[in-house]
């Protein structure tokens, strides 16, 4: 199953997406294409997925970054935004700066957001990355053995999830995005309005 998911999990150092990716296979998707620039293909590339909309957050625990243990519970009565991203994927990279401003905009607001790295190496792997690149609203969380991403069930990242302030899910965008972008503003104050 492992061996699966990494290898699912690969595509997403591409410069661009797998073929197909742009095409909605669910109803429920939305393909989309935001028009800021990447560093790496020129444009952040994402669908929207609404199908699991209502599906309450996931109770596994994951690593904060002290190295102890929390949950998304721990953020009960807060909207959030939850992406998992890894080390080694430039389209998450390339979207880090953007959530990092997303952060220093929303999180003083109430939004939480969660960057957690499916690197398998967990905090030995998110520490370095976190004290070479200048992100100072957002915190180096970790899920080593990929719960989030077995959950979750996309093949792909970056993936991102928004919550509701009930814990309920309400969109993913699977893919990079760029979340000081209309629609992502759009999705965030959604996710506030909750």
């Amino acid at each position: 199953m492992l061996l699966l998911l990494t290898a699912g999990l690969a595509a997403c150092d591409r410069q661009s997406p797998p073929a197909g990716q742009a095409n909605a296979s669910m109803s429920d998707e939305v393909p989309a294409s935001g028009n800021a620039a990447s560093k790496e293909d020129g444009a952040f590339n994402y669908r929207l997925d609404r199908s699991k909309a209502g599906t309450p957050a996931p109770t596994f625990a994951f690593q904060n970054p002290d190295g102890g243990e929390t949950t998304l519970q721990d953020f009960a009565g807060k909207p959030m935004l939850v992406n998992l991203w890894a080390t080694w994927c430039t389209p998450c990279v390339a979207e880090m700066p953007t959530l990092d401003r997303i952060a220093a905009t929303y999180g003083p607001k109430g939004l939480a957001v969660l960057t957690i790295s499916q690197d398998t190496q967990g905090e030995k792997a998110v520490k370095p990355f976190f004290a070479k690149h200048d992100l100072p609203h957002l915190k180096g969380w970790a899920d080593p053995e990929n719960h989030f991403g077995f959950d979750y069930a996309t093949g792909l990242l970056p993936t991102t999830v928004l919550y509701d302030a009930q814990g309920k899910e309400m969109v993913r965008v699977i893919g990079a995005m760029d979340w000081e972008g209309a629609e992502a503003k759009a999705l965030i104050d959604a996710a506030m309005a909750s």
